[in-house]
């Protein structure tokens, strides 16, 4: 556990007279902004982290992707921000958010304009991909809120752009996740320019050893709250896996696609080479489907995924760059066209639909050779993806192929199109005969 972390766990539920957003003494231009946003019951996390955070203790959060972390920190920042009005100095910030992907940071921002409503919030987004100028200039005069990607924020301090001692609070954003991409020495470097008189906050999905040693190192005596784990994607997303050889999943995926009820759907793949091949094969099948990825440039990300806000794209096909962080309210689908290598991807993949209280639907393609993947997926979970009478289409976990045979072995088992959109039923049980079958005449004694 962490060391400087105090013994006290705050578990969901001692908070439970928060249980509306007017409850909290937030300051007015929130209160309309939360209004108008619709945002009525707060989230189990939300419950629990924000009353300390407005009493100003430092936090270390441990919720799931879609529990609301945004608006967790957000808004008691804002708070915090709007108690005090004060222009910042040139070069100056007074709250530093860091986000690992420019995705998340960029939507982090437009949550927080969202959340202050009308109030005239100066928030700068700092991330590569953007004209740097643009964002220099905008430093120039000071600003309220920097949201910023870590490698982009220390070269703009390298060139003192920007400077971070009157920064007052601190939120780190998926921690895992900036551990995950190698940025840890990165945190601690721009951490150590702040001063030591400031608000930290931290929220996390896990918590490995190398974020324990950093919140160690960052917070002072911190209020550990944890919203209980859900392993599977959540209780309102259905879920299942279908076993389909390599050569049948395109198939198998314009049929889920074109199915009546999937209105709007993520497509997750491993590498960028077949991201690119299935949203090659989704036009040339009259699809309207984007694509994103890494290797795209980050204008051509952000284009892409306010085309599929908005609907202009159907289907957006994308590795794990979009599985962790990014919210886009009313995703129908969630199709994995093959499976992650870490089966803890699985939960972040399904968690982006079945958001905002709606229902959802996560399909897995599983060809016979990662089936050990799924296996794991299901430990994780805790529960099968795979109905019963597709598993005895299971082959073993090791398996020698014999020479000369080639493929994957071919599974009795298929979703109808038109079904595609519903898990499959469990198998009917055998109707008992209605005479007993004829027995054949026994061998004479002898």
């Amino acid at each position: 556990m962490v060391a400087r972390v105090a013994a006290l766990r705050v578990w969901l539920g001692e908070f439970l007279d928060y249980a509306s957003f007017s409850d909290f003494p937030f300051a007015p231009a929130i209160r309309e902004a939360l209004d108008g946003l619709a945002y009525n019951a707060p989230t189990p996390i939300q419950r629990a982290s924000i009353a300390p955070q407005l009493a100003g203790r430092d936090i270390v959060g441990i919720a799931a992707t879609g529990s609301g972390k945004t608006a967790a920190y957000g808004l008691p920042l804002l708070h915090a921000i709007l108690a005090a009005p004060r222009r910042p100095a040139a070069r100056t910030c007074r709250a530093l958010v860091l986000a690992p992907t420019r995705e998340l940071a960029l939507q982090i921002v437009s949550s927080l304009r969202g959340f202050a409503g009308g109030w005239p919030l100066r928030a700068c987004l700092v991330t590569g991909g953007l004209p740097r100028r643009r964002q220099i200039a905008q430093l120039e005069v000071g600003v309220d809120i920097v949201v910023a990607t870590p490698g982009r924020l220390i070269d703009l301090m390298r060139a003192h752009a920007i400077g971070l001692q009157a920064t007052r609070h601190l939120v780190i954003d998926e921690a895992d996740r900036m551990l995950d991409l190698g940025f840890l020495a990165t945190v601690r470097r721009i951490v150590a320019d702040l001063a030591p008189e400031r608000q930290t906050v931290m929220f996390s999905a896990t918590m490995p050893p190398a974020v324990v040693a950093l919140a160690n190192q960052l917070l002072r005596d911190p209020l550990r709250v944890e919203a209980p784990a859900e392993r599977e994607a959540g209780p309102r997303v259905a879920a299942w896996a279908e076993m389909v050889s390599l050569s049948q999943k395109p198939r198998r995926l314009l049929a889920i696609v074109n199915a009546p009820k999937t209105t709007s759907a993520i497509v997750f793949c491993r590498t960028r080479q077949l991201t690119e091949w299935v949203h090659r094969a989704l036009q040339r099948a009259g699809v309207p489907a984007g694509v994103m990825h890494g290797g795209r440039r980050q204008d051509e990300r952000a284009r892409t995924l306010e085309r599929f806000r908005n609907g202009r794209l159907s289907v957006l096909v994308a590795t794990d760059l979009m599985a962790r962080g990014i919210h886009v309210d009313g995703v129908s689908h969630v199709i994995n066209y093959d499976l992650p290598d870490d089966p803890e991807t699985y939960v972040h993949r399904a968690g982006r639909t079945g958001r905002a209280g709606a229902s959802g639907t996560a399909v897995t393609l599983c060809a016979p050779s990662e089936i050990g993947k799924l296996r794991a997926v299901e430990r994780e979970i805790g529960r099968a993806l795979l109905p019963e009478m597709c598993r005895a289409c299971m082959p073993p976990t090791r398996r020698k192929r014999r020479r000369g045979a080639s493929g994957d072995p071919p599974c009795t088992f298929r979703l109808p199109d038109e079904a595609a959109v519903s898990p499959p039923p469990p198998p009917a049980a055998p109707r008992a005969p209605a005479t007993p079958p004829r027995q054949p005449p026994a061998a004479p004694d002898g």
